[in-house]
């Protein structure tokens, strides 16, 4: 088994807020992550796809089909938006950086061809990350 990883970088603003939650609970738990105006991050998405290497190309897969499968599942809609107002799952789900890696595995793992999805791990800042490997 061979293990591929590629890397993307975006930006996107985001706030903590439970609706279920009153406005002074929403405060304590999530502090300045609550502010209604956002805050934002400039994120580090780590793709790693497994499989074996296809004796014809020698590759797992193709790594241009993989970047434009993140540029067209993640880029063009979390780079650079307010992800509570922009995308449509976190209009009900908290963008937290978990929640974030989940959506990312959601969209990229059914459209893989070649190879299977094994980790999706998001940075938020250089030294904080979430790995997600899958339900």
């Amino acid at each position: 088994m061979i293990y591929v990883t590629r890397r993307a970088e975006f930006s996107a603003s985001h706030y903590y807020h439970n609706p279920a939650l009153s406005p002074d609970e929403n405060r304590r738990l999530f502090g300045k992550c609550n502010n209604p105006h956002g805050h934002g991050h400039n994120y580090t998405l780590e793709v790693t796809v497994a499989g074996e290497v296809d004796p014809v190309t020698g590759m797992v897969l193709d790594l241009k089909d993989l970047k434009q499968l993140l540029e067209s599942e993640v880029m063009e809609l979390m780079d650079h938006r307010f992800l509570n107002e922009e995308v449509p799952v976190f209009r009900t789900v908290i963008p937290t950086t978990e929640n974030i890696a989940i959506e990312i595995w959601r969209r990229l793992a059914p459209k893989l061809t070649l190879g299977q999805l094994h980790r999706i791990r998001l940075y938020e800042t250089p030294d904080l990350y979430v790995d997600y490997y899958g339900d």
